[in-house]
């Protein structure tokens, strides 16, 4: 059956403390090794029944004792199959040790292991027990099945790959199936994680979730509605559009103004009750021109903008698509520092000499800055962070978020959402196509649309990103960002 608890997400070390916490509860762990070593063999016996023989591999951990699981509930079920082992099994401790002795299968070492047409692997090597890159011997027999194409299910995690970042120990198997028990980690959504565990089974066997959600915390998990839902307003029947609120978004110059137009609408269709871009005089004739229920104001300069500020309406602003990098950027945001902002794109990158500046800007009271830096931009602010190979891409976002005193959305395939208080959700909705110039334009707009109506900073963006995917997904293959913007909607 799959876990109720799919939607939190677990460290490796994490999970073992589940695992400690769970026997110490008096809870048999080798009944939960039964359980998961069955649950693989079922997979396989269901998704791959053409299957000519069932080739178990085993490792020297508790991950290779779920695989002699496996491989006697194959041999039960009157499937052809061979086991292979690394290292001596009869060194195995606890629970795997048990699962050796209770197996009747007899194996062979690793390396006499020869793919052959027709094997399906039941990849049992390390799973999230690896912190190293994988021995040779086991990059070798990566290599061979790889090169054979054959279909592997991996155990927990595929061998080789970081249950906690998400990235490659070496070489690592590519998995066309991954089961694994109770919840997830942050490897099967991270990158290049989530596209080697192939189709993710998670699988109950029997844990307290009391155990399991002592240990998650709630710190982090998968970016969905559960998460921010209930912070997102809602519209009340004598609602009007300033109690939407006003959102601001700035132009560039006469060339550069189709950024601000599109994240404009985009914060115009997530809800906001009101939208302005607020446009140099040189590029007002263009936008004057391209729009219509989008407002327009003439704002050249720093001056021009802290009049503008008297009305307390302006609740929240937009700035980067399309605006440049330099002094201006630099003199805006600053003197936006007691109002919401998203910083985009030129916006982020006018701090890249100086992101202390803007991180003390913003340092006192509440939440108020969102920063959407894609990878290039992220290491521009957080250099030191950005530079960091022990941290996962979740612990660098937290990290940055914390500095900034920001909602920090590291874009990707993978992006990352992080508050200041170690909050972090990984979104896993976004299709590939969204990689399109001019998507993070409208991911910007949305967020904006968000705040302006009253959704806290960290909530407001998680639910940005969740939607941008959304309308991605309703876009489709081949979508520009003008058809992305005409999917968006508000929750």
């Amino acid at each position: 059956m799959m876990s109720q608890l799919a939607d939190l997400l677990l460290s490796p070390d994490d999970m073992a403390a589940v695992d400690r916490a769970a026997a110490a509860s008096g809870i048999d762990s080798y009944g939960l090794m039964e359980k998961a070593g069955q649950a693989v063999a079922a997979s396989a016996l269901r998704h791959f029944p053409e299957a000519l023989r069932y080739v178990v591999l085993c490792g020297p951990g508790n991950n290779g004792g779920d695989g002699y699981v496996a491989a006697l509930a194959l041999q039960q079920s009157g499937a052809v199959m061979r086991l292979f082992y690394l290292g001596d099994p009869k060194k195995l401790k606890g629970d795997a040790a048990r699962a050796f002795a209770d197996c009747p299968v007899v194996g062979e070492t690793m390396a006499r292991y020869s793919p052959r047409p027709g094997d399906i692997v039941i990849d049992a090597i390390f799973g999230a027990g690896l912190s190293r890159s994988v021995p040779d011997e086991v990059a070798a027999v990566i290599a061979e099945i790889t090169e054979a194409r054959l279909p592997v299910i991996a155990v927990d995690l595929p061998s080789g790959l970081d249950g906690r970042s998400g990235q490659v120990l070496g070489t690592a198997f590519r998995a066309v199936r991954t089961v694994t028990f109770m919840t997830r980690k942050p490897g099967h959504l991270l990158m290049p994680g989530r596209d080697l565990c192939g189709v993710l089974e998670v699988f109950d066997i029997g844990i307290p979730a009391r155990i399991v959600r002592a240990q998650a915390n709630g710190m982090i998990a998968e970016n969905t509605p559960a998460q921010w839902q209930a912070d997102l307003p809602t519209a009340a029947t004598d609602t009007h559009k300033y109690k939407r609120g006003h959102l601001v978004v700035f132009s560039g110059g006469a060339t550069v103004t189709g950024a601000a137009r599109m994240s404009a609408m985009a914060g115009l269709k997530a809800g906001a009750g009101l939208v302005t871009i607020a446009s140099p005089e040189q590029a007002l004739a263009v936008n004057a021109g391209l729009l219509t229920a989008i407002m327009l104001r003439v704002v050249d300069d720093e001056t021009a903008l802290r009049a503008w500020l008297a009305d307390q309406r302006l609740s929240t602003f937009v700035l980067g698509p399309g605006f440049g990098a330099g002094e201006k950027a630099r003199q805006f945001v600053l003197a936006l520092s007691e109002r919401h902002l998203v910083l985009d794109a030129d916006g982020i990158t006018s701090f890249r000499d100086d992101p202390q500046r803007l991180f003390d800007a913003f340092a006192d009271g509440p939440t108020r800055l969102v920063l959407t830096p894609h990878e290039g931009e992220f290491a521009r602010l957080f250099p030191d962070i950005a530079a960091d190979n022990t941290l996962s891409k979740v612990e660098k976002a937290r990290a940055a978020a914390a500095r900034a005193h920001a909602a920090i959305i590291y874009k990707g395939a993978d992006s990352v959402i992080a508050a200041p208080d170690g909050r972090a959700l990984i979104n896993a909705n976004a299709p590939s196509w969204l990689a399109t110039a001019g998507s993070g334009d409208v991911l910007a707009g949305i967020i904006g649309g968000l705040m302006t109506q009253g959704a806290p900073a960290f909530e407001a963006a998680a639910a940005g990103v969740w939607l941008h995917g959304v309308a991605g997904q309703r876009a489709a293959k081949g979508l520009t960002a003008e058809d992305l913007v005409a999917h968006v909607t508000p929750f």
